[in-house]
Order: structure tokens, then sequence, then C-alpha cells
């Protein structure tokens, strides 16, 4: 039996901060390996940036619903998410957020519920998903949590959770390892998937905080490409194209659908996935929008004719880029430093 058993919204706020320390310390490791979908080196930037933002909103929100909480940071971490890789954890953890609403502790069950839910959200959201990436890992880990789930006789016990965290986080770990065999890019580079590692490490991180125990840094340093020793692996890609764009944009599920559609057209990478509630009343809803693209004038203005994006990034696709130009609600453009994928 686990000797720490920790659930509430408490462990919930640790999680997140857990999370954002383990990426903090791998995010190098996570760049050096990143070449999928783009080989620009970042992902382990973008994907700490992302959850950055939302354990600091996760801290500064009160109570003990879980789904309230987590939902708050989805929100910041969706409104906030950096590249490709940053906006499929917001995803994830928005999803994850949404079947945990009135509870005040974590359970196997709803482990296993969430991580479902997550994983059909992530998958949808983007228009050509790509296996061998965090998508199979994260289904790798709904289907461990499951598993355990159902093999156990009290599923609401904390020896069923610690079993579900157990299954969930070693099903996410081999999925990671398989993911060097699912892309051509990736078994040509021997290396596995770096946003299949970075969800890997936010798993851990919730396995450490509810049960004391993550994954030792020994078995990280077996996927290939994760020693510190190892190079930059992306560098040695050839050079990404084109710029990504990120916004937000307020639109009826109709036009939403047209606009991917659209986007799918002149683009690659397009992920879109609703922010925050569907306003009944005015029938439309927030979507958070990425995509790459080579003429981002002629992507913005095509947006422009669904409706009107604000905070609009638009990053260049190359591992030593410039800054990131960035567009507010009013029209104004603002420098940043942020990169893409």
């Amino acid at each position: 039996m686990h000797a720490k058993i920790a659930s509430n919204a408490a462990a919930m706020r640790r999680w997140l901060a857990d999370a954002e320390t383990a990426l903090a310390n791998h995010s190098d490791r996570l760049n050096a390996i990143n070449i999928f979908p783009v080989a620009d080196g970042d992902t382990g930037t973008n994907l700490y940036h992302t959850v950055r933002a939302a354990s600091t909103a996760a801290a500064s929100t009160e109570g003990t619903d879980l789904g309230l909480l987590l939902g708050a940071a989805g929100q910041a971490a969706m409104e906030e998410a950096w590249g490709n890789s940053g906006t499929l954890f917001a995803v994830f953890l928005d999803a994850f957020a949404a079947s945990l609403a009135g509870h005040t502790r974590l359970s196997a069950p709803l482990l296993a519920r969430a991580l479902h839910r997550a994983q059909i959200r992530a998958w949808s959201a983007l228009s050509e998903p790509v296996g061998g990436t965090m998508l199979s890992v994260l289904e790798a880990a709904a289907e461990g949590a499951a598993a355990a789930v159902s093999a156990e006789a009290h599923e609401d016990s904390n020896l069923a959770l610690a079993a579900a965290l157990d299954g969930a986080v070693e099903a996410a770990l081999g999925a990671v390892v398989e993911t060097e065999a699912q892309l051509g890019v990736l078994t040509s580079a021997r290396v596995v998937d770096a946003g299949g590692v970075g969800l890997l490490l936010v798993l851990a991180a919730l396995r450490t905080t509810v049960l004391g125990e993550g994954i030792p840094e020994d078995t990280l340093e077996t996927l290939h490409g994760f020693r510190v020793q190892d190079p930059h692996i992306h560098a040695a890609q050839p050079e990404a194209l084109g710029v990504e764009i990120m916004c937000t944009i307020q639109l009826s599920p109709l036009d939403a659908a047209v606009l991917r559609q659209r986007l799918d057209e002149i683009g690659e990478s397009v992920i879109m996935s609703p922010v925050g509630a569907f306003d009944d009343e005015a029938g439309l809803c927030r979507w958070r929008v990425h995509v790459h693209v080579v003429d981002p004038d002629a992507a913005v203005s095509l947006i422009r004719q669904i409706g009107e994006p604000e905070r609009v990034a638009f990053t260049e696709l190359r591992s030593q880029g410039p800054g990131t130009s960035t567009e507010d609600s009013a029209g104004q453009i603002t420098e940043g430093s942020r990169r893409g994928h």
C-alpha cells in the first residue's frame, strides 16, 4: 500500500506546481528532441510556460471543488497556451477538470473518467490527429487507468486510486517508448516524441503528489535522446518554414466548423477547442485557435472574415527565430519573445 494518499484540492494545486517544476527541470531535453510536427526545438519551453499559467491560476483559486479549481487552471492554460504542445496540454487539463465538477477529492473512477474525456477532447481538437504523439500517450494513460479500475473490487478506495494512477503512468511510459516506432521522422532520428514525454512528466507529477512516488530519473534516461549528454537532435533536422498563428475568437458552432475547414485548406497543425462554457443566449462560444501557415497575413484575413480574433500571436517556426509579434484585441502590434511549437 502506498504510504501517502493526497487527493483533495490542495493536492491538485501541488500537482500543477510539481508539474511546473518537472517541466522546468527537463525543458532543455524536451527542446532537444522536439522534431515533430516541426523541428523548432521549443516543446519543453512551451509546455513549461503553459503549465506555469495553469499552476498560477490554481494557486489563486479558492475552494474545494476540484472541477472549479482545475477548470480555472485549464482556462488560464488555454488563454496563455504556448505552441502546439501547450495548446494540447490546455485542452487536456480543461477536459480533465470537467469530469471532476462537484467533487472534493480524486478517486479511481473519476481519474479514469477524466482521462477518457481528455483523450476524446484532445483527439477531436486536432483537424488531423497523428499517433505517436501526446495523443497516443494520453490514450494509453486513459486505458491504463480504466483497466486498473475495472480490476479493483473497491473502486472508491485509496488502494484503487493508487492502482489507477500506477496503471495510467506505466501505460503512458510504455506509449512514450512506442512513439519512436510510430512516426517515421522519430524512427529515423532514433528519438521518442517530445510532447509525449512532456505529458508523461505531467502525469508522473500527479502520481508524485497523490502517492509520493514519481518516475525515477534513470527510467527517463532510458528514453532515446533524453539523456543529458545526448545531442540536441532537432538541430540536425531540416529547418522548419512558416509561421504559427494563435488567437482566441467568439464563434457559433457552425462558424467554428467553417473556420476549421478553411484553415485546413491553407495550413497545417490546426487545433480548435472551446474556451469556457457555451453562451446559450448569444449562441456563441470562445475558441482557442492554432495553425501553422506559410502566409500569415492571408490566414488572419481569412479568420477575420469569420469573426474578430483577440490575442493574435505570430511565431516563426524556426529554432533560432526573432521574437514574437503579438496583436492585441485592439489591433495594436507589440513585441514579445515567445516562440512556436
